[in-house]
């Protein structure tokens, strides 16, 4: 009965969403009624979809081989926790995570816009409902998780072993409630464009893009985490095209977000708000179609079904009509009654127009090398690969040019600003970056002996905005009253410090990273970064659902206690592909990382074994950067929220 109730459940909640979007879309006088009854209708859509994913979650408790889709992703000895993290681990439970997500930010938005105009944030709630109704009718019609089979399996398949890690708890959700915030600043821009709007409709929409920014931002960060441990790989970012499918909506989103300030405080911008705004859904949806439609081979992608990748193609391509048509149709109705007075190229404004303009030619960049491939190879013209080398060549000279607009970011006044007291303020900066030109390079050439010029100059314009950064935040403090530091700046300052850190972690494992498949049998030794790694023994273990062959390493550092590190070649039950666990001794400014690798004679595992050994220093502080950046951005969400 399980099956059937989610399935119930499901109608329930598709019904719910059509009514929703009738009642925000259809009268041309919205009335207390249409708003009552687009709020009531959401609630139902509310409980018809997480009733359903409670449902799906509770077949794959009970084992329910009955479901193909329990079938297919679980086993009787797949522990609880994996079990319920199952329900999101295939195409079809994470679709309608994806519509479950977005009834929380329904939700969320109703309550926000209670105190709006009542006729736009009906519109609003509108346009909500047709996302919805779209995501649900895909979910019911082409990728129910409901469908039985007859007669039902005595054993499933198990879930893929490279998702049999705590990181599949609470990865995928993370991503979603950042990929799926994104239909909320689309829904309030094309409700204004086709109805109109309040004047303040782009400030309405600033708490929503930093909380989907946040969100985003930890669901990347613990995506890279989890594929930094679990694959083997020691790396953290492989420009794999599925992580650009995530990374693109961030570069989006951290753009409106800059133009949201400009817009909000100085009216400005309002094209440039919808189009990102337009842009960041569609690339959420861009991202949903790659991991779902077969068209590309990756880690990441768990379905291979071009029927499902063609209809989300499809709204795709509507979403872009749609919203395009009303843009050139209706574009006057985004600007605002007030104007800012112009602006200077040496002004905040400028640098609020620049640093979007930035993030969306290197959203473009990946684009283009994401998609180049898969048109090169639908045209005939043979198999493309672009990989790691294109993407670092075309980012870094987007993305340093961006630190440096940042370091004047805390001092730029509005409208115009004067070069001589512009200076005056940065001098402090000044003097750190001078102090930095000489002292980095004899640090760097002391603790590695040689300079690597990227990372120098990258570890020197992060110095200049972490400095430039705390210094701007005390001034103000002792300018305004610590107790007047509000949330907005507060946020600003946590996002910028982060992208500092983000950019010494970024520029170390670049530069001065070490990667390393060596010969290692039970009793060899091995350095590494000045310490001695000890391969002391090989022992067969069993797990509750996997076999594994496990290696145990001391690993002696100077000036510290002996440190043992066991790495494993699991065998899972079901499958047939071989799971890595690395072991990790790590620092807060190095990683030693290893790998047990395949062995070299397979009719006598005790013998050699490949193993990856890698030193990564200051890898955490990527991760500690983008922390940052997240908790600015939840900041920022309180601060416009209580504006």
């Amino acid at each position: 009965m399980t099956g059937e109730l989610g399935h119930l459940l499901l109608i329930v909640a598709l019904v719910a969403a059509a009514v929703q979007a009738l009642a925000g879309l259809i009268p041309a006088t919205v009335t207390f009624a249409h708003q009552r009854l687009a709020h009531t209708a959401l609630g139902w859509q509310t409980l018809g979809a997480w009733g359903a994913l409670v449902a799906l979650a509770l077949a794959f408790v009970q084992h329910d081989f009955s479901l193909a889709y329990v079938a297919q992703h679980s086993h009787s000895t797949l522990p609880l926790a994996y079990c319920v993290a199952a329900t999101w681990g295939g195409h079809e439970g994470s679709m309608l995570l994806w519509a479950a997500v977005l009834t929380l930010w329904s939700l969320a938005s109703a309550w926000a816009l209670r105190e709006a105009p009542a006729r736009w944030g009906v519109r609003v709630l509108g346009v909500l409902g047709v996302v919805s109704v779209a995501v649900l009718a895909f979910v019911l019609f082409t990728s129910n998780p409901f469908v039985r089979l007859l007669p039902a399996l005595d054993e499933g398949q198990s879930l893929n072993p490279l998702l049999q890690d705590p990181g599949l708890v609470f990865h995928p959700p993370l991503l979603y409630l950042g990929y799926v915030g994104t239909a909320v600043p689309l829904a309030m821009t094309l409700a204004t464009l086709a109805y109109g709007g309040p004047v303040n409709w782009a400030r309405r929409m600033r708490p929503f893009v930093a909380v989907a920014l946040g969100f985003l931002s930890l669901g990347i960060a613990l995506g890279s985490w989890w594929a930094y441990y679990e694959l083997g790989w020691g790396g953290w970012w492989f420009w794999d095209p599925v992580e650009n499918a995530s990374f693109m909506p961030w570069l989006i989103l951290a753009g409106l977000m800059h133009t949201l300030v400009a817009r909000d405080l100085r009216g400005g911008q309002p094209h440039a708000t919808a189009w990102l705004a337009i842009f960041g859904f569609a690339l959420a949806l861009l991202g949903t179609f790659l991991v779902r439609s077969g068209v590309l081979t990756s880690v990441h992608a768990f379905a291979s079904d071009p029927r499902r990748g063609s209809v989300m193609l499809a709204l795709l391509a509507a979403t872009l009509l749609v919203s395009l048509g009303l843009w050139a149709r209706h574009g006057e109705r985004l600007l605002p009654a007030r104007i800012g007075t112009g602006q200077a190229m040496l002004s905040r404004d400028s640098l609020l127009t620049l640093m979007p303009l930035l993030l969306g030619v290197a959203c473009a960049s990946v684009l283009l090398g994401t998609l180049y491939p898969l048109a090169m190879d639908a045209l005939g013209l043979g198999k493309l690969s672009v990989g790691a080398p294109y993407f670092d060549a075309v980012m870094a000279p987007l993305l340093l040019p961006g630190a440096v607009l940042l370091l004047p970011a805390a001092w730029l006044r509005w409208g115009r600003d004067d070069g001589a007291a512009l200076w005056r303020r940065l001098r402090p900066t000044a003097w750190a970056l001078g102090v930095g030109a000489l002292a980095l390079p004899a640090a760097l050439w002391g603790a590695w002996g040689r300079v690597e010029l990227l990372t120098a100059l990258a570890l020197w314009l992060a110095l200049g905005v972490a400095v430039s950064t705390l210094h701007g935040a005390v001034q103000r403090g002792r300018q305004q009253g610590w107790r007047r530091f509000g949330a907005r700046p507060a946020g600003m300052v946590l996002a910028h410090l982060g992208v500092a850190v983000f950019m010494v972690g970024v520029a170390m494992v670049k530069g001065y990273g070490v990667e390393r498949d060596v010969r290692l049998a039970p009793g060899d030794h091995h350095r590494l970064a000045g310490c001695d790694l000890h391969f002391e023994r090989l022992a067969a273990q069993r797990g509750p659902n996997y076999q594994a062959m496990a290696a145990t390493f001391q690993l002696n550092c100077p000036g510290a206690a002996p440190r043992t590190l066991v790495t494993e070649k699991r065998a899972y039950v079901g499958s047939a592909m071989p799971m890595t666990e690395s072991a990790i001794d790590w620092g807060f400014s190095r990683d030693l990382y290893v790998a047990l690798g395949e062995a070299l004679q397979p009719d006598d595992p005790r013998s050699a074994w490949s193993v990856r050994v890698q030193h990564k220093p200051f890898v955490r502080w990527i991760w500690f950067g983008v922390l940052g950046m997240a908790l600015g951005a939840f900041c920022a969400a309180w601060g416009a929220k209580r504006a």
